[in-house]
């Protein structure tokens, strides 16, 4: 995404897209439904766990580690094929990312580096920095175009800007800018897409969308599936008004059905049976 123009709030004015208005009230009007719900009063506590666990889920599905639910509650070691370490990496993230909200408005570089940090879980001097020249990229279910190290820097450098100076523009549009945005550039040698999603999770919860963080869009994106997102994501990165539009109406699709998953656990906790 372009971050340079007259237009002083380029995000806001994603908002005029044709369809991203209808986009945005859908969205609201899903989460507003969950939110709403009598077991949130009483379990809200339990339906954030729960999303956080399913949200890991979806995200490590879409970087190759597409397990069961009842898979992930049973395992306790997830240091040990790559399947393993994607979903302990999609784990620890889910947990980290509320304990980086007070950061992220005032310095989100710092937070995308604590992401990658956390997601590999490693010392090297390739982690929890954006790459340099001639470092390669392990992402392996993404094969749009890779930028360079220069054009990844300076494209890092607007997008934050963008997030310190703040927007106008609805959460739902900020959130799938900075996914899109990261995964276009993939920053890191590697953990890209699960730090994007996290990412736009930070988005969602900071910008009092889903300031619980029970609409798990990780889990939507997985139910829409890893074909329907690599197109959408194709979209975001043509930059185009149709392409940008239809990101964004993916991103809100999986929100809804992140609420709808969430929906459905308040539903079996009423009924006793979870």
């Amino acid at each position: 995404m372009s971050t340079t123009g007259a237009n002083a709030d380029p995000l806001a004015a994603l908002g005029s897209l044709p369809g991203v208005a209808d986009s945005v009230e859908s969205v609201r009007k899903a989460v507003d439904r969950v939110y709403g719900h009598r077991i949130m009063r009483r379990r809200g506590t339990e339906i954030t766990s729960e999303a956080a666990l399913r949200g890991a889920r979806g995200s490590a599905a879409l970087s190759g580690a597409d397990w069961a639910l009842e898979e992930v509650r049973r395992r306790t070691d997830f240091g040990g094929d790559a399947e393993a370490r994607v979903m302990g990496a999609a784990l620890r993230l889910s947990a980290e990312a509320g304990q980086l909200l007070s950061i992220w408005r005032q310095s989100p570089l710092r937070v995308l580096a604590r992401l990658h940090l956390v997601a590999a879980a490693s010392k090297g001097d390739e982690v929890g920095r954006p790459r340099q020249a001639g470092e390669t990229v392990e992402e392996p279910l993404i094969e749009l175009p890779l930028p360079d190290a220069a054009e990844v820097s300076g494209r890092l450098e607007g997008l934050a800007d963008l997030i310190i100076a703040g927007t106008s523009a609805p959460a739902l549009v900020t959130a799938a800018v900075v996914h899109g945005e990261l995964l276009a550039l993939r920053p890191f040698v590697s953990h890209n897409g699960l730090v994007a999603r996290a990412a736009e999770r930070i988005v969602l919860i900071g910008s009092g969308l889903d300031p619980k963080s029970i609409c798990p869009a990780e889990a939507g994106h997985a139910e829409l599936g890893r074909a329907s997102y690599l197109a959408a994501l194709e979209g975001y990165v043509s930059g185009t008004p149709e392409g940008m539009a239809a990101w964004i109406a993916h991103c809100g699709r999986a929100i809804e059905l992140g609420a709808r998953e969430s929906t459905a656990v308040c539903e079996a906790l009423q009924r006793g049976a979870a």
